[in-house]
């Protein structure tokens, strides 16, 4: 019989250790992103051998390179909404179903258009997925730590990027670039079945829709079982309370409402250039060092190092939830710009070049995986999809313009080291956007009496 009148859901998290049930919710959400990364990536990997078979110029790579980024943006824009009125469940499931059948039609294509399509087809149902499975882990995250565990998630990314590289290394001289395809559209469509079963809707998302109280403490018995000695659990949010009580809105309306819309817009602008250094990188690498006389293979081997580098993420979440998270990232983003530069400088010394490409990857994803940590941490939990979602759906623009921008120097025949040099200038944009956001964007923080107004289960 209950014995506790109420019971803050997030304050329930913070006091008990993460459970087995927990550590379920982050190795779902990990498999989900790392197999978006790895998708998101492949078909960088395999362009190459486009080239080859299909005996079209680099230029004619730009819409192929890009569709999938098309989808990508559509599909955050699109499904963050969505999953805060539907739930976080509904749309990662359809999301991953989406972008696995696609990705395994993609490798029956027999022309560039038929593979461009489908890649925006994939890329919708990528774009719906990352951040949904950002917001349904932190939120069941204690606070101590939200960001070290998201980032460790989105590790994932990067992971499945560096994965698709070495297969793509082993597959294609066997089996051909399709095999590559196969693999990501297959393992995926393995995973939805998985979801449907063990996956559990967000406890935030229960509280904000009037979830009752029994089926609340269902789920939070999973995490504790002291969860049944709670008579009814609520969600006051204390550090969202004086944006929840300016704000009477919620979705986009709370995301770019005025206590918020500079550091959303900040955070938007920060995503987008991180992209364009992506995937300018992620898709043109292999292409320009083969360009500059490395045989195809070890182009390959060692443009994979670069997402591998993401890694060190889970460094960065560890600073965030001790230190001041957007000085943080803004280094980062800062370092990135100068190890970039540094890659355009390698030419001739390949020592070299496999030291300062790992180590680029290193702080550039490293930056860039602490992204959505940041913005969900930002907003409260009425927005809080919306908002994930809509950094990085805007920011898959900037994968646009990326893919687009490298086409565009070669044509203009500059140099391995100037296009290197153009790229790192995104960098110090990022960490200058944050700087502003820093200083000039709501905390979102309140004093821990100011509780706002809470959401109970009824």
């Amino acid at each position: 019989m209950p014995t506790t009148a109420r019971v803050d859901v997030q304050a329930f998290l913070d006091d008990h250790k993460f459970s087995a049930f927990q550590w379920l919710i982050f190795a779902l959400g990990f498999v989900i992103v790392l197999l978006d990364g790895f998708d998101t990536a492949a078909i960088g990997f395999i362009a190459p051998s486009l080239l080859k078979e299909w005996g079209i110029e680099k230029s004619a790579l730009g819409p192929v390179l890009s569709a999938a980024l098309f989808g990508l943006a559509g599909g955050a824009l699109f499904a963050g909404p969505i999953a805060d009125r539907l739930g976080r469940k509904v749309v990662l499931v359809g999301s991953v179903m989406i972008f696995g059948i696609a990705c395994l039609a993609s490798a029956f294509a027999t022309n560039l258009t038929e593979l461009t399509v489908l890649r925006c087809v994939t890329g919708i149902g990528l774009g719906a997925a990352m951040p949904n499975a950002v917001t349904l882990l932190s939120e069941y995250c204690p606070g101590r730590l939200r960001a070290t565990m998201t980032n460790l998630m989105f590790c994932g990314f990067p992971l499945g990027a560096a994965l698709g590289g070495f297969l793509a290394a082993w597959m294609i001289p066997q089996w051909g670039w399709r095999s590559v395809l196969v693999l990501g559209g297959v393992t995926p469509l393995v995973l939805t079945v998985l979801l449907i079963a063990i996956l559990p809707e967000s406890v935030h998302y229960l509280l904000s829709r009037g979830a009752s109280v029994e089926r609340v403490r269902k789920v939070m018995r999973r995490i504790s079982a002291a969860a049944s000695e709670v008579g009814q659990f609520v969600m006051l949010e204390p550090e969202h309370a004086e944006t929840t009580r300016r704000v009477n809105a919620t979705g986009i309306g709370m995301v770019l409402s005025p206590v918020l819309r500079i550091g959303s817009l900040m955070l938007w602008v920060t995503y987008f250039m991180g992209l364009v250094i992506f995937y300018s990188l992620i898709n043109w690498m292999p292409i320009l060092f083969k360009d500059v006389g490395l045989n195809p293979q070890t182009a390959t081997l060692i443009s994979a190092l670069f997402p591998l580098g993401g890694v060190g993420a889970v460094f960065f979440g560890f600073l965030m939830d001790r230190f001041n998270a957007n000085r943080i990232v803004a280094v980062g983003y800062a370092l990135t710009a100068v190890t970039i530069f540094l890659i355009g400088q390698a030419v001739g010394n390949i020592g070299f070049l496999v030291v300062i490409v790992f180590v680029a990857g290193v702080v550039m994803n490293t930056a860039q995986s602490s992204l959505p940590a940041l913005a969900a941490a930002f907003y409260p939990t009425q927005g809080r999809a919306t908002g994930v979602a809509w950094m990085m759906g805007i920011g898959r623009f900037g994968g646009i313009a990326g893919s687009f921008l490298v086409a565009e120097l070669t044509a203009r025949h500059l140099t391995f080291s100037e296009i290197f040099t153009v790229i790192a200038v995104p960098g110090l944009i990022a960490a200058l956007a944050l700087v502003v956001k820093q200083a000039v964007g709501p905390t979102g923080r309140a004093s821990g009496k100011d509780v706002g107004s809470a959401v109970v289960a009824h």
